[in-house]
C-alpha cells in the first residue's frame, strides 16, 4: 500500500472485532512514529501502548458517555508530551504539532497493516493520567483507540455514530481551507 492509498483507507470507524496485539505490532507501531519530523529532532512525543485486558478495562472508566464503544478495543494508544520537550520559538509551542505529526505515522502505519486507529478527545485526562502513571506535568493530547473494523455495526454505537460508519463524513471542499498565495485567495 502506498501513502495516498492508506491516507484514503483511513476512517475513524466505531464498529471494531478484536484483533490479536503483540509487542512486534507495538514495536512496528512506535518505530513509525520515531522517524517522525519535530522541531530540532527533539521528538517530544510520548506514547503509552495499553492492551493488557485488566489494563484496558480500567482505562475504559475514563471514557466520557460517547465513548462506550472503545470496549471493543484492541488497544488504546495513550499520546502525551510536553510543551518543554520541544521548541518554543518566539512563542510558538511546537510540541503539539510535532507529536500530532508522530501520531499520524503511527496511524498511517496502523491503516497499512488494516488496522483501525481512531483518535478521541472524549475521556477525563486525569484519570488517564492516574489510571496509566503519567506525570503531571504532561499533558494526553489523545488516545488512539486501535481494533480491526467489524463490518457489524456496534451495538454501543449511537445513531449519529451508526450513521458515519455508513459513509464517510463530508470533507470540507479544497476551496474553504486551501488559499493560493495569501489569505482569501482562493484555489478555483
Amino acid at each position: 500500500m502506498d501513502v495516498k492509498q492508506a491516507i484514503r483507507q483511513r476512517r475513524a470507524f466505531r464498529s471494531l472485532e478484536p484483533v490479536e496485539i503483540s509487542k512486534e505490532l507495538v514495536q512496528d507501531l512506535a518505530e513509525s512514529a520515531q522517524l517522525a519530523p519535530s522541531c530540532f529532532n527533539n521528538q517530544p512525543w510520548r506514547f503509552i501502548f495499553v492492551y493488557a485486558p485488566d489494563k484496558l478495562e480500567t482505562i475504559f472508566s475514563a471514557m466520557s458517555k460517547g465513548n462506550t464503544w472503545v470496549q471493543n478495543a484492541s488497544m488504546i494508544i495513550a499520546v502525551f508530551s510536553n510543551k518543554d520537550l520541544d521548541c518554543m520559538i518566539r512563542g510558538r509551542e511546537y510540541y503539539l504539532f510535532d507529536t500530532g505529526m508522530a501520531t499520524a505515522f503511527v496511524m498511517l502505519r496502523a491503516t497499512e497493516l488494516g488496522l483501525v486507529a481512531h483518535p478521541i478527545a472524549g475521556y477525563k485526562e486525569d484519570a488517564v493520567k492516574e489510571i496509566l502513571g503519567i506525570p503531571e506535568e504532561m499533558k494526553v493530547i489523545t488516545l488512539v483507540i486501535v481494533g480491526k473494523h467489524s463490518e457489524t455495526i456496534g451495538a454501543l454505537l449511537t445513531e449519529k455514530q451508526v450513521e458515519s460508519e455508513k459513509t464517510r463524513p463530508e470533507r470540507l471542499p479544497l476551496g474553504e481551507f486551501v488559499y493560493m498565495n495569501g489569505f482569501g485567495q482562493q484555489l478555483t
